[in-house]
């Protein structure tokens, strides 16, 4: 039996990392600093402060922005499943039956390169009709439909690299088109899905213009329309934006922590094993 041998760590490699870690955690650390100033503070410069004003995060919790969180949490997880579970049939059927012919791909990319305030009036009319409006669910909706077509041209050529054989292994055991599905395509492409689950939950969370139109109130605000309104006024405290911004940045921070092997994994070694 072969003994291991520990790799010697590259000095180039540990010297780029170092700066990696660097360049991601100073900015929360100083986002931290300043979350503890007080409105002088701010704009003089200072990289940490000698009296901490603890009463920005307590004015910061007060001001309903925890609400703004769970509500962006629900919208781009809720969105982000309902665009998945439309998103896995519709990439196998244009990769496998060619549904739509070769231009279909494209035909749904178009309108997800357009500027997301041309689609915001159809959109506050269909939700008005279905009373929907101003509601977290219909936020959802709005959500998993946007993504649907960059979630579908990122899993379809996922599902154009497994291998034909095993449909057709299971059509030969009498399987359906629907039991092939949902036995031998979904497990394969766990990974991928996975991964394209995180990036479009990521883009639900940050997204900002439609949550503004179709989001009226307070209680159905998210965390992108509820921290501008820090901004608003004349003099902004950017003590309690920085900790607005720090209490919002946290969830995205801690999933990709937390999601980066399955991230990873499934964008580079796709569902193939």
């Amino acid at each position: 039996m072969r003994s291991r041998v520990p790799r010697r760590s590259s000095p180039l490699g540990t010297a780029v990392l170092g700066i990696a870690l660097l360049a991601t955690v100073l900015p929360l650390l100083y986002l931290l600093s300043v979350s503890l100033m007080g409105r002088g503070e701010t704009v003089s410069g200072v990289l940490w402060t000698s009296d901490p004003q603890w009463t920005n995060w307590g004015d910061v919790l007060a001001s309903g922005l925890p609400r703004s969180i769970v509500n962006s949490l629900v919208a781009a997880l809720g969105g982000s499943v309902l665009t998945l579970l439309l998103a896995v049939p519709g990439a196998w059927a244009i990769a496998r039956y060619r549904a739509g012919g070769r231009t279909l791909g494209a035909t749904l990319m178009s309108p997800w390169l357009l500027p997301p305030i041309v689609a915001v009036v159809p959109l506050l009319t269909l939700l008005r009709i279905l009373h929907l409006n101003n509601t977290v669910l219909g936020l959802t909706l709005v959500y998993a439909l946007v993504n649907l077509p960059v979630a579908v041209w990122l899993l379809e050529g996922f599902v154009r690299r497994l291998p034909p054989e095993l449909e057709e292994a299971a059509r030969v055991d009498g399987a359906g088109a629907m039991r092939t599905l949902v036995s031998v395509i979904a497990p394969l492409l766990v990974p991928s899905v996975v991964a394209i689950g995180i990036i479009v939950a990521i883009l639900n969370y940050n997204e900002f213009l439609l949550a503004t139109f179709l989001t009226q109130s307070a209680d159905t605000q998210t965390f992108p329309v509820a921290l501008s309104l820090f901004y608003g006024d004349r003099t902004p405290h950017f003590g309690k934006i920085a900790a607005a911004s720090f209490l919002g940045v946290v969830p995205v921070f801690a999933a990709a922590v937390f999601f980066q092997r399955w991230l990873v994994g499934g964008l580079t070694q796709g569902a193939v094993r």
